[in-house]
C-alpha cells in the first residue's frame, strides 16, 4: 500500500487530501503540530506523524522515528500543505511558508526519505496585481448572469510565463518557497507546485465571513473598476493533487487550479444571499483609498493587540485586485484536470454545510 504524508493535514484542504486518500486506498499520514485539532481527522485508518516545521533539527530526528516506524522505508508521496494565510507580522509569513517548506524538503533529502514525488500547494497570489490594464471597454450583457465569457473579459489572463511581482507578504512568501523548489534539480528531488485561486468550500474559513456578513444584512465591495475573480472548489484542489502525483509531465512544473469560468464581482455574494434565503442586504461600496486606510489601521490594532483583524494590509491588496483570471489549459492537458464544481454548486453544498455545522 502506498503511503502518503500531508502536511497541514488539520486544515481546510489538508483534511480533505486525507479524506480522499483514504477512499483511494492509500495509507494516510497526517502531518501536523501536536497542538493542531483532530476534528476533522477522526477516520481509526489515519495515521499522526507529529512534525515540527520550524526547527529543522528537531524535524530530521522526528523523521527518523517515522522512517524506522515504517520499516526504514519514507513515504511515497509527501504533499506540502502546511502554510500561513494570515499572521501579525511579515516574519511570521517567511518563518512558516518560506523557511518551513525549506526546513521539510532539506530533511526529507537528510534522511534519505526524498519521495516519488513532492506535491507543494502554494498559491496564484504570487503573481499580484498583475495584467490589471483593461483591453477594452465592458460590452452590453457584461457578466450577464454573474459569468464572464472568455469574449467578454476585459483582461489578460495570468500565465506561467509571467513575472511574480507578488504584493502582499503571503504570497512573497510563498513565492520564496517555489523559488527554493525550482532551483532543486526535479531529477532527484522531484517535485509538482500547485497555485489554486481561492479556495472555498465547507470547513473554509475567509469566505465564511462574507457568508456570516451577508446573512448579517451587509455586503462589502471595493473599488469601481471592473473586477474578475476566480474560484476554485476544495474538492477539484484536491483532485488535482492526486493527478500531480503520478503524471510524468508534471515533474518540476507549476500549475494554475480554477473551475474554469470567470466570474463578475459581484456574483459569488449573489449566491451565498440565495442561499441564505434572501435576506435583505445593504450593498456598501468602498473607494480603494477608503478601504486602504480601514486595513492599515486594522493591521495596526492587530500587532497592538495580539489579536489577527480581518481587515489587515495583506487583505487590502486581496480585495483591490482586478484580475483574478488565470489559465488552467497546462493543468488540463498534463495533469488531466478537469474541474468538476461550478460557483453555483459549490457555493450551494458549503452554504449547507455551514448552517448544519452551527456557523450560520
Amino acid at each position: 500500500m502506498k503511503k502518503i504524508l500531508v502536511t497541514g493535514a488539520s486544515g481546510f484542504i489538508g483534511s480533505y487530501i486525507v479524506s480522499e486518500g483514504l477512499e483511494k486506498g492509500f495509507e494516510m499520514w497526517a502531518g501536523m503540530r501536536g497542538t493542531s485539532s483532530k476534528g476533522y481527522l477522526t477516520d481509526p485508518r489515519i495515521k499522526f506523524a507529529q512534525l515540527n516545521l520550524g526547527d529543522k533539527a528537531t524535524l530530521v530526528n522526528q523523521l527518523a522515528e517515522y522512517k524506522a516506524q515504517m520499516g526504514g522505508q519514507g513515504w511515497d508521496y509527501v504533499v506540502h500543505a502546511a502554510g500561513a494565510t494570515k499572521c501579525l507580522n511579515i516574519e511570521d509569513f517567511y518563518r512558516t511558508n518560506t523557511q518551513g517548506t525549506i526546513n521539510l524538503v532539506e530533511a526529507l533529502q537528510e534522511t534519505g526519505m526524498t519521495p516519488q514525488r513532492f506535491v507543494f500547494v502554494s498559491s496564484l497570489s504570487i503573481f499580484g496585481a498583475i495584467r490589471e490594464s483593461a483591453l477594452k471597454q465592458t460590452s452590453p450583457g457584461y457578466g450577464k448572469n454573474g459569468v464572464i465569457t472568455e469574449k467578454e473579459s476585459i483582461y489578460k489572463p495570468i500565465l506561467d510565463t509571467d513575472i511574480p511581482v507578488p504584493n502582499t507578504a503571503y504570497g512573497k512568501s510563498k513565492l520564496r518557497a517555489e523559488q527554493y523548489l525550482q532551483q532543486l534539480d526535479p531529477t532527484t528531488f522531484p517535485y509538482v507546485i500547485l497555485r489554486p485561486t481561492g479556495v472555498y468550500g465547507p470547513r473554509e474559513k475567509d469566505y465564511f465571513v462574507m457568508a456570516k456578513s451577508i446573512a448579517g444584512h451587509t455586503d462589502f465591495a471595493v473599488g469601481y473598476r471592473p473586477q474578475e475573480i476566480t474560484f476554485v472548489y476544495v474538492l477539484d484542489v484536491v483532485q488535482a493533487i492526486f493527478q500531480s502525483m503520478t503524471s510524468p509531465a508534471a515533474l518540476g512544473k507549476a500549475y494554475f487550479l480554477s473551475d474554469g469560468y470567470i466570474y463578475n464581482s459581484r456574483y459569488f455574494s449573489d449566491l451565498l444571499q440565495q442561499e441564505l434565503g434572501n435576506p435583505w442586504v445593504l450593498r456598501i461600496k468602498a473607494p480603494r483609498w477608503l478601504l486602504k486606510g480601514i486595513c492599515k489601521i486594522g493591521g495596526t490594532i492587530g500587532r497592538m493587540t495580539g489579536k489577527l483583524i480581518v481587515l489587515n494590509e495583506d487583505k487590502y491588496y486581496i480585495l483591490a485586485q482586478r484580475n483574478w483570471r488565470c489559465d488552467i489549459t497546462p493543468a488540463r492537458r498534463d495533469l488531466g484536470y478537469t474541474p468538476q464544481w461550478d460557483l453555483p454548486s459549490g457555493v450551494k453544498v458549503s452554504v449547507q454545510w455551514y448552517k448544519q455545522a452551527g456557523w450560520l
